[in-house]
């Protein structure tokens, strides 16, 4: 059965652009926490961890070079959210960490952040 991937950087990368310093998204972080603190939740998802540097390949071959921000959150084949951001090859996903931390408590039964 299919199911739904997210794809998240790994943490404590480099930037070119700030020779020198490391860095982890924050947004991908605060996801990482909301996996790791309910993890009989997660394991109804595939969780793919991409590193910083650009091209990222496996993203790329699921939703298009144009879509390789991160976080996002690939729906199964077949779904669609009213919170996707897009489609590619008549895939949905959600490219915003508000919309994938609202998709997990909907599509998965993940609590609702407070607010």
């Amino acid at each position: 059965m299919s199911r739904d991937t997210l794809f998240l950087l790994k943490p404590d990368f480099e930037d070119r652009a700030y020779p020198g310093r490391r860095f982890y998204c924050w947004h991908c972080v605060l996801i990482e926490g909301v996996l790791a603190s309910f993890p009989k939740l997660a394991a109804q998802i595939d969780v793919e961890r991409v590193a910083w540097p650009r091209p990222r390949e496996a993203v790329i071959a699921l939703v298009g070079e144009e879509n390789q921000l991160l976080p996002l959150l690939l729906l199964a084949p077949e779904t669609t959210s009213a919170r996707q951001t897009g489609t590619y090859r008549g895939r949905a996903f959600i490219a915003d960490k508000d919309g994938i931390l609202a998709a997990l408590s909907e599509r998965h039964g993940f609590p609702d952040p407070h607010p």
